[in-house]
């Protein structure tokens, strides 16, 4: 009888112990601002914003940030706490909090400022570190209207950039780690128009043991270059390590080359209900096998159905209930007017080929932050050809007003 309830007050306390390992990851996961979660930055030119964040335990010492300022300037907040559990996680996640609600205060007033965002940060911290603590952070501001980056690296690996020659740019650190006694700190500033990728990281992931005895920085570089997105570089890490041994986290940034030397087709299509099998077959006689049929459809369904005809996915739910959304369809499209633009873009790298689709309809767009609640809970995501069009391809992406969509296959 007492083994009995031994063991069930045991079954309890692993139970209550789960739900608040649980609590805090969710946590986490709101304090882990991004600003591109299945959105792309389309300023001078279309750019991928990718993440790849998988703490070893629970609480992680590393942390990230992504925001966009405004419409050609973007932020990047990358941290490190030192040594591992909840010292460095918490360390870690102040900074972080800390930094967006700046963040959020200064695009609210248009006043932001890099400057103002480090000062203010290492004053914030330096009372919080303990005298042997120190966290190595990356500051990143990329402009996109003058190709320019900013940055002030505390004690973080290097950035690796890729040039449109496929050259490995090695951009190390400006600044020690920051501690309960800096003072100072430095900004440098690259020009970065020749640039295609970027990569950003903590140093877990450089550190970690491979299956051939050494560091994984002997392979970062080849696999930077080898990666067309956050997904094969992801698995290159994977396939390459032993077993985890630190938080890993990296940042994932693709240039895209859209224009007239890659675009290989493109086709204008009416509102019409016949124009979606029109346009998957035309699709497929482009692409072939490595279309991403799936995710073509249910992308051109969105355009058609929620971007040209205006139907919100309650709306459609209830006219499939009442059988009238035929019906409604053919009544709505004898009032439309509005096009959908397909393009079709082939990209070739080191050692594959890409197919990036794009679909643009003339709609009012849709606000793109609720892409987010994707990755918190897809079971409860009303937008199922948005979450089957990410399993079924290599990445969706809207742009900011969510009229316009891109998927990449690879060939």
């Amino acid at each position: 009888m007492q083994e009995k309830t031994q063991n069930k007050s045991l079954q309890e306390r692993n139970a209550y112990t789960s739900y608040q390992e649980e609590l805090a990851f969710q946590k986490e996961l709101n304090i882990l601002r991004n600003d591109f979660y299945y959105k792309m930055i389309d300023s001078q030119d279309i750019s991928l914003v990718d993440f790849f964040y998988q703490p070893l335990d629970t609480l992680s010492g590393d942390a990230y940030s992504a925001r966009r300022i405004d419409e050609n300037r973007t932020f990047y907040l990358l941290v490190d706490g030192m040594g591992k559990g909840l010292s460095a996680s918490l360390s870690a996640m102040a900074v972080t909090v800390f930094v967006n609600h700046l963040i959020d205060k200064m695009i609210e007033d248009d006043n932001f400022s890099l400057e103002s965002i480090i000062e203010e940060s290492m004053d914030f911290m330096k009372p919080i570190l303990l005298d042997e603590e120190a966290l190595s952070i990356d500051y990143i501001l990329f402009d996109s209207y003058s190709f320019k980056l900013e940055y002030a690296k505390f004690a973080m690996p290097p950035f690796l950039l890729e040039d449109s020659k496929r050259n490995v740019i090695k951009i190390k650190s400006n600044n020690p780690p920051l501690s309960k006694w800096s003072t100072t700190y430095k900004i440098d500033k690259c020009a970065v128009e020749n640039i295609h990728k970027f990569l950003f990281y903590s140093d877990g992931i450089v550190e970690n043991s491979t299956l051939e005895g050494n560091a994984y920085s002997s392979f970062i570089e080849n696999d930077f270059v080898a990666s067309f997105t956050r997904e094969e570089m992801k698995n290159h890490v994977l396939e390459k390590i032993t077993t985890q041994e630190d938080d890993f986290t990296f940042i994932f940034i693709n240039r895209l080359e859209l224009n007239t030397a890659t675009l290989i087709s493109e086709k204008i299509f009416a509102t019409r209900l016949d124009a979606v099998e029109e346009a998957n077959n035309w699709h497929e006689s482009i692409c072939q096998n490595n279309c991403g049929g799936l995710a073509f459809n249910e992308l051109f369904m969105n355009a058609y159905e929620h971007g040209n005809l205006g139907l919100d996915s309650q709306k459609k739910h209830r006219l499939l209930e009442e059988d009238k959304y035929f019906q409604t369809l053919v009544s709505l499209e004898k009032e439309c007017t509005k096009k959908i633009t397909v393009k079709i873009y082939n990209i070739k790298t080191a050692s594959a080929q890409y197919r990036v689709t794009q679909i643009t309809d003339e709609g009012e767009g849709f606000d793109t932050n609720q892409l987010a609640t994707i990755f918190r809970n897809s079971r409860k995501f009303n937008g199922r050809g948005v979450f089957v069009s990410r399993k079924n391809s290599m990445g969706i992406y809207y742009n900011s007003k969510g009229n316009s969509v891109l998927f990449l296959t690879k060939i």
